[in-house]
């Protein structure tokens, strides 16, 4: 039994998502509209209405779903078992040779084709 769940995305939440959009906009276009002001307090101003649209953002079904699954991402995140130095570079190893290996013999067909059209065609002996 397959049971889907549909989101029920308020007005409200629609123009909030919109706001933000639109600030986060304005914070762009005020970096560049104040150019003659210093670098450090224009990226200042756009951290802070980055921070002001990510709060409204929040704030609504979207956002709280967003957040919910970073939580359970870092969750699962702290589930893996993650390999030793050891196999990590036991594992970078086996790759490189492996890379090395169908390199050659790639270039091995690649020269013997060329090869055998350049007989087939009458240019080479």
């Amino acid at each position: 039994m397959s049971t889907q769940v549909e989101a029920s995305t308020s007005v409200f939440d629609v123009v909030k998502q919109v706001f933000s959009v639109v600030f986060l906009v304005a914070g762009v276009a005020a970096f560049y509209y104040f150019s003659d002001i210093s670098l450090l307090y224009r990226v200042l101003g756009l951290v802070v209405m980055s921070l002001v649209v990510v709060g409204v953002m929040l704030t609504t079904g979207l956002g709280q779903n967003v957040w919910g699954f970073v939580l359970e991402s870092k969750q699962e995140v702290r589930k893996v078992v993650w390999p030793t130095r050891e196999e990590t570079f036991r594992t970078t190893l086996l790759v490189f040779a492996m890379v090395f290996v169908v390199g050659l013999i790639l270039w091995l067909l690649d020269m013997f084709l060329f090869w055998g059209v350049r007989i087939l065609t009458g240019q080479g002996g």
